[in-house]
Formats: C-alpha cells, sequence, structure tokens
C-alpha cells in the first residue's frame, strides 16, 4: 500500500482545511465543549453566535500569517477551535432551550397528534415511549405549540384496567398532562434532566385514557422505519423458548433494549465488571464488521469484474463500514458505538487514500466527531469509558507490534507454525497480561464515576470475554436468520448469569469506596495511564502512589460536638442522612414506587456508598410506605445498622430482624460524640386513650438532636396537630434551629402555636414536586413565613444541607450545582 510522505507540523497549519484536521485543532474543539458545559445559565444565542464567528474570523486570520512559528500556529489554532467549540455549543443549547414546555400548559389537558418515534418499553403498569408532535390543541381547540419531542407513559391506577398498547411508527391522537422533564436532585445521584436534555425531550407527560377525547390510533406510518423493525425483531424474541431472564440478555444483544435486562441483573454485570459485554458496545460493532468484511471480500473475490474495478479490500473495508453503521442505528446508537464507528471510518477512509495516520490521531479525532454530534456526551460515564478504555488498550497493543515486517517474514516463511494448542495458549497469556493491565489502570476512573471497583472483574472477564464475543453475540446475532439459534444463546446467556452469579459471592467481589474529589480523580487517572506507558516495570510501578490518595479518600466529618444533616429530594417522601464525627443515622428511608423500585434502592445506597458511610441507626418515624419503602434494601446494603422505628415490626419481619429491632419511646437518649438525642414521642399513655391503632401517624417517632453548643435539629415523621397540641401541653417541646415540617407540610400539621415554640432558623419540607397531595399546604407555607423561618422544599431545591456550625444556612443542591438544562420549576 502506498504511504504519503511525511510532512513538517508547519506544512500541516498551512491551510484551512489541514489546520482544521490538526491534532491541536481537535483537542481544542473538545476542551471547547467540555467549557461550555460547566456553565451554569445559558447566555443569549446571539452571545454564542458572535462567539463562533469571532472564531472563525481567527481562523481566517491565522490562515494569513503563514510565517508565524508553527508552536504559535498550534496553540492559537486549539484555542480558536476551543472558541468555536463552545459557541456552537451554547447556540445549540440556547435554540433547543427555547423549546421548553410553555408555563401555561403545564399540568393541563392538551390534544396532542403524533407519532411513536421509539422502541416502546414495557414497565410495571404500562409503557413509556418517545412521541414526535405534528398537531396540539388546548381543551378550547386553539392550536398550541409544544415542544416537538416529548416522553410519554401511560400506567393504570386500578387492577384489570385496559392498558394502552402502542408501537413503533404508529400515528395516535389523545389527552395528555405535560410538565418539563423533571429528576431528584442529590449529591452524586443520577441527573435525570441531564438524561433527557440529551434525549432531545423538552417535556414528559401521560396519557389520560378516561379523558373526553379518548386516545385514538390514527394508523401506521412509514416514520421511525429502525424502531418497527426492533419491535419486530424483539418480538419474535420474546417469544422464542428459554429462560426470560437469558433472553433478556440476547435481546439486548440484538437489538441493543437495555431495558429487556432485569434491574438485578445489570446489578450483577457491574459488579463483576462485565456491563460493557451485555451493551451493544465497540467490541461487538468491531466483531460485526469484521465479519462483514471476512463474508464481503470473499464473496467479492469470486468476480474478477468486480475486482477489476475495485479492489477486493478497499470493497470489504467499506462494506463491512456500512454493514456495521446499519447494526449500530439498529441497535439504538450508542456512544460506544459511535466511537468504534468514528474510528473505522476514519481508518478505512486514510487506507483508501494511502495514509496511515498513528493511533492517537484517529482516536483524537474519533473524539472530536462524537462531540460535534453530541457535545453532552462529554457528561456521560460510557464516553469516559469507552474512549478512554480504547486509549488503553493500544498503549497495551502498540501498532508496531501489530505492523508485520516483511524481512521477518521472509526469514520466517519457512519455519513451522506453532501448533494449536501454543496458539490457544499465547492468546490466553496475551488476554491475561492486558486485562491485569487494563483493569489496574481503569480502576481509578471507575472509582471516580461509580465509587466502586470490580475486584473479581479481572476474573470475570477472562473467560466471559471470550464467551460473549465467540459464541453469545455470533448465535445471538445469527438467530435472526435461524431463530432456533436464539435458544441456544439463551443457554449461553443462562451459563454466563450463573457463572457470574457464583463469582460475585466471593468474599471481596467488589470494592466500594468513598467518591474522591475530582482533583484526586484525575491524579489517580494519571497513576493509571502511567501504568500502562511502554517503560521497564520498575518505572512503571511508580505510578501506584498516585492511585493512593483516591483509594484511601474519606469524606470529612462534622467536629466533635457538631453534627449536620442532609434532607434527601427522594419525591413524596422523607429520608436524612445526620453525621457526628463518627457515626451516621437514617432517619426514614424514602417512598417505595414499584414492586422493584423503591427510594433505598435507588437514592439512599448509592449515595451512603458514594459519601462512604456505614450506619449505626436506621430509625423509621412510622411504617407508612412514604417513610418505610426502602428500610429493606437500606438494610440489605448495611446490615450492621441498628433498626429503631414505629409500628414496623411487619418490615422488621421483611428484613428478618424480628428479634432485633428497637420501638423508639419518649423520654429515650443516648449520646455520639457529645451530640445529644432525645426522643420526644411517641407517648404510650396518651397514644392508648386518644389515637386509634390504624392512626399510624400519629405514632410517628419525633427526635431532638442537640450539639454541644446548644444548636439543634427536630425531626417529625408525620405527627399532625394533635400530636403537637399534647407534646406543648407535656412542656416537651424544644427550640430548634432547623425543623423538618411534619408530614411534607400537611395542613393537618405544622400549627402557628407548634412553630411559635420551635422557632426554627430554617424548615425543610420533603416532598414531590407537584404532588397530588398539594403539598406543602398553602396555610402551612403561609405561617413559616410568618414567623420568619427560611423555607426549604426538597421538590424544587434538591437536596437540603444544614450544618449546626452554621444554622442559618441551608444550601440547595440546586443552587450549590446549578445546571442549564435542569427543569425551570415555577
Amino acid at each position: 500500500m502506498h504511504h504519503s510522505p511525511p510532512v513538517s507540523s508547519q506544512q500541516n497549519l498551512q491551510t484551512i482545511p489541514a489546520l482544521l484536521w490538526s491534532a491541536w485543532a481537535q483537542a481544542g474543539w473538545v476542551l471547547g465543549c467540555a467549557a461550555q458545559m460547566l456553565q451554569g445559565q445559558l447566555w443569549l444565542g446571539g452571545a454564542y453566535g458572535g462567539v463562533c464567528a469571532l472564531a472563525l474570523l481567527g481562523l481566517l486570520g491565522l490562515h494569513r500569517l503563514k510565517y508565524l512559528p508553527a508552536a504559535w500556529r498550534a496553540v492559537l489554532a486549539l484555542l480558536l477551535l476551543a472558541a468555536l467549540g463552545f459557541g456552537s455549543t451554547g447556540w445549540r443549547a440556547a435554540s433547543f432551550d427555547s423549546q421548553r414546555l410553555l408555563p401555561q400548559w403545564q399540568g393541563v389537558d392538551v390534544v396532542v397528534q403524533g407519532v411513536v418515534v421509539s422502541l416502546p418499553q414495557a414497565t410495571e403498569r404500562g409503557q413509556r415511549w418517545r412521541f414526535a408532535v405534528e398537531q396540539a390543541w388546548d381543551s378550547q381547540g386553539q392550536a398550541i405549540q409544544l415542544p416537538p419531542l416529548l416522553g410519554l407513559s401511560h400506567y393504570t391506577d386500578t387492577p384489570g384496567q385496559e392498558r394502552l398498547l402502542v408501537q413503533a411508527g404508529e400515528r395516535w391522537r389523545w389527552t395528555l398532562r405535560l410538565k418539563p422533564p423533571h429528576g431528584a436532585r442529590n449529591p452524586h445521584g443520577f441527573d435525570a434532566e441531564l438524561w433527557w436534555w440529551s434525549q432531545g425531550v423538552q417535556a414528559t407527560g401521560y396519557v389520560r385514557p378516561q379523558a373526553p377525547a379518548a386516545p385514538e390510533r390514527l394508523g401506521q406510518t412509514r416514520q421511525a422505519p429502525l424502531e418497527q423493525a426492533r419491535a419486530w425483531m424483539r418480538e419474535r424474541l420474546q417469544a422464542s423458548p428459554g429462560s426470560a431472564r437469558a433472553l433478556g440478555v440476547v435481546t439486548a444483544l440484538v437489538t441493543g433494549d437495555q431495558a429487556a435486562i432485569d434491574k438485578a441483573d445489570w446489578a450483577l454485570f457491574r459488579d463483576t465488571g462485565v456491563a460493557h459485554l451485555v451493551s451493544i458496545s465497540g467490541l461487538h460493532i468491531t466483531m460485526f464488521a469484521w465479519l462483514a468484511v471476512a463474508l464481503v471480500g470473499g464473496l467479492w473475490r469470486r468476480s474478477a469484474w468486480l475486482c477489476l474495478r475495485w479492489p477486493a479490500p478497499q470493497a470489504a473495508a467499506w462494506a463491512g463500514l456500512l454493514l456495521a453503521t446499519l447494526y449500530a442505528l439498529f441497535s439504538g446508537w450508542g456512544i460506544p458505538a459511535q466511537r468504534t464507528l468514528l474510528m473505522l471510518a476514519v481508518v478505512v477512509g486514510l487506507r483508501s487514500l494511502g495514509l496511515v495516520w498513528p493511533w492517537q490521531r484517529v482516536w483524537l479525532l474519533a473524539l472530536a466527531l462524537v462531540l460535534v454530534w453530541d457535545p453532552w456526551a462529554l457528561l456521560q460515564a460510557g464516553f469516559w469509558l469507552s474512549f478512554v478504555a480504547v486509549a488503553m488498550l493500544f498503549l497495551l497493543t502498540p501498532e508496531e507490534a501489530a505492523q508485520i515486517d516483511t524481512d521477518a517474514d521472509a526469514a520466517t516463511e519457512d519455519a513451522p507454525s506453532p501448533s494449536l494448542p501454543v496458539r490457544l495458549w499465547r492468546s490466553l497469556r496475551e488476554l491475561a497480561r492486558v486485562q491485569w493491565w487494563l483493569g489496574l489502570a481503569l480502576a481509578p476512573l471507575t472509582l471516580l464515576l461509580f465509587g466502586q471497583v470490580s475486584i473479581v472483574g479481572f476474573f470475570t472477564n477472562l473467560w466471559a470475554i471470550p464467551w460473549v464475543t465467540l459464541v453469545l453475540t455470533p448465535l445471538s446475532m445469527l438467530g435472526a436468520l435461524w431463530p432456533v439459534l436464539w435458544t441456544a444463546a439463551a443457554w449461553c446467556a443462562q451459563a454466563m448469569l450463573w457463572g457470574l452469579g457464583w463469582m460475585a459471592q466471593w468474599p471481596g467481589a467488589v470494592l466500594h469506596l468513598a467518591l474522591p474529589p475530582w482533583w484526586l480523580g484525575a491524579l489517580a487517572a494519571v497513576g493509571g495511564l502511567w501504568l500502562l506507558l511502554p517503560w521497564p516495570l520498575w518505572l512503571r510501578g511508580l505510578g501506584l502512589p498516585l492511585l493512593l490518595p483516591a483509594v484511601l479518600w474519606h469524606n470529612p466529618r462534622p467536629a466533635t460536638g457538631q453534627f449536620e444533616l442532609l434532607a434527601l429530594d427522594i419525591g413524596q417522601g422523607s429520608a436524612i442522612l445526620l453525621r457526628t464525627a463518627q457515626h451516621s443515622l437514617l432517619w426514614d428511608a424514602g417512598p417505595r414506587w414499584s414492586a422493584t423500585g423503591d427510594a433505598g434502592s435507588q437514592t439512599i445506597v448509592p449515595l451512603l456508598r458514594a459519601q462512604g458511610e456505614r450506619l449505626d441507626k436506621l430509625i423509621i418515624s412510622h411504617a407508612d410506605m412514604d417513610h418505610a419503602g426502602g428500610a429493606a434494601s437500606v438494610l440489605a446494603a448495611q446490615p450492621q445498622a441498628q433498626l429503631w422505628g414505629s409500628g414496623i415490626a411487619k418490615l422488621a419481619a421483611q428484613a428478618h430482624r424480628s428479634q432485633q429491632w428497637q420501638a423508639c419511646a419518649q423520654g429515650q437518649r443516648w449520646q455520639w460524640d457529645g451530640v445529644q438525642f432525645r426522643f420526644l414521642w411517641p407517648d404510650a399513655r396518651w397514644l392508648a386513650q386518644y389515637a386509634k391503632p390504624s392512626d399510624t401517624n400519629a405514632q410517628s417517632c419525633v427526635l431532638h438532636i442537640q450539639a454541644q453548643d446548644g444548636r439543634s435539629a427536630l425531626l417529625t415523621g408525620d405527627m399532625e396537630a394533635a400530636q403537637e397540641l399534647a407534646l406543648l401541653s407535656q412542656g416537651q417541646v424544644p427550640r430548634a434551629d432547623v425543623l423538618l415540617v411534619a408530614h411534607h407540610g400537611s395542613k393537618t400539621s405544622t400549627t402557628s402555636a407548634w412553630l411559635q415554640a420551635v422557632q426554627p432558623q430554617v424548615a425543610i419540607v420533603q416532598s414531590g414536586w407537584r404532588n397530588r397531595f398539594g403539598h406543602p399546604a398553602p396555610i402551612v407555607v403561609q405561617r413559616i413565613e410568618q414567623q420568619g423561618s427560611l423555607l426549604r422544599n426538597t421538590a424544587d431545591c434538591g437536596a437540603v444541607a444544614w450544618h449546626s456550625s452554621a444554622p442559618a444556612q441551608a444550601p440547595c443542591e440546586r443552587q450549590l450545582r446549578p445546571r442549564y438544562w435542569q427543569a425551570v420549576l415555577d
């Protein structure tokens, strides 16, 4: 193959096309996109357009500065492309932001006609899908403007109610209730609003089947053809014989439907370090492209006429790229697939032109092109795992080792080829070497992104990579042609699940560590990179000390005699993490939303792991599901925690704690690190005389916490006015600097007399955004404001932090870390 002669850096920067393709320009684009992501608020779209115009003018001017030293031209190219990346990303963000759902269409009935453009996902009570709007009307029949893409769902509240089943490509007209995309905002938590933003969705809502205008299917369209094909393939797969759990893995491999895999299995894959194998990753795209190249190349060589018009290697390469692109589109077009396809496209294009670039240039160009397509990919964990893993693989297997030296081939032409056992042994040895160094080098990144390192992942990948790559994935793909093979693929998936489940039970299989700050994570990433550089082993070992600060990081705790609390954003429920110098307590465990989803598993446990917390006590104020729904998940992850509560005998039995829980009662006290804890309620005598056994709110625990300097907090559960009056009459109500407003701000609690007695500086309400109960009640908000207290509501504030050393302050997560894609809350 012909290679172009090398050119100097100065020559490479002489023309604008060469400038734009330079490594410096590509790095600048990436940095510019990253800088724009740090903005808390967007500028006007015209301001970003001005930045882009200035950057383009600068590039034209740089083109004319032909005698500027190459180093200066490179630096200027980086800065100008950074400005262009910043401006273009900001302009796109501002344009998209202008499509937000207008306040007047939030929470009211609107009639919308459009097309289902995604693969519908089954939920416990219905379906969810994405919907492209064609026309929309208000309740009076007047045309209105809505965001072009909606995230919709339909669910049934009563057993036996008919479910609404939709298919990709169908046109529907229905009555909707819409709202801006909204999600919980907690430290280290999942940013649902960013996810919706990256999907192009500016409003979410649900179908109202009982509305005057009933849902009406208007027919099938030719829109979303790939989604229709995926739906057809998924139906065929689900009808295949085999375990539903195993078929879910096969479905994910064939169609990219990640929701087909159980949540428990996703947790298993993450803990064993093989999650990358069961999603459509670069490995699958590369293998598919390789098979396509081999097939097309073999057929092409059978025709002399075709070979004379286009060389077989080039034809096979482009055909393989085309077929791999179709497979990536069919399987959902994820970040790993995009990265792999762009790398393959660059390599195929360069080779067709007779050029060979070093892998660093190909890697950087693919990274920049992904960000041209989707700048917000920078904020996805999969983006970093995908690109960093590929870079490390290149470091472990440098190009020079893969190149064929013709002289060496000639010298060994007559040498006998190694036997099959020898070749197999060499392949396994190389796989073990690569897996060992890759796992060690990626550990800092997985720690920084997820707060965990899969220790057992080294062993699982040794057999899972060849098993999935050479057996499970080919059988899954070929099943599209011969469905019988899907049954065999399901057996293979079942065997893999069994093996992973067994290995996940090994002692120390997963190491959970506190998430370090970004600068320690960056230092650890440098250490991981150091370990892979082609240096002597003793020199590589110097990278290990760079990993230790991140591994040994501990979240700072309050001083002795002080305490802090964090009121989590968990929707319509309650959960508060309280910490002293050496102890931690969780007050309530949030709601349970479904048989498989609760605040404990989805919010509280990840937060505790991210902060490296080990709970000493879990106190459930009372047994209502919005307070106790996540308790079982918390206890499973924190088995050492003592269980306290009121009326939680059934919960204790379900958690196998029937003989190991303590009922809270008025007068109970303890001390941690100079901080006093005292239960003010329940009063057993009062309850026996005035309350019904079924009145769980009346039985709520009430806890007072006091620091050494007298600063205090009062946690109230769902106590109501009658219990507040009882405590007032007993003289049991202390002043408190921060008050957890009872019953999420219900009008049945938080009387004026109660507030006058407590005199809180900060009042915290934990409620769901736009909850159907109307919490907090306007009368309660008025009372709190008249008292002069600072009101914080997690629904529009996110998680609320409070520290006894700064009693008048209560910073919100949405204020501490503003993001321009977060919902504008009214």
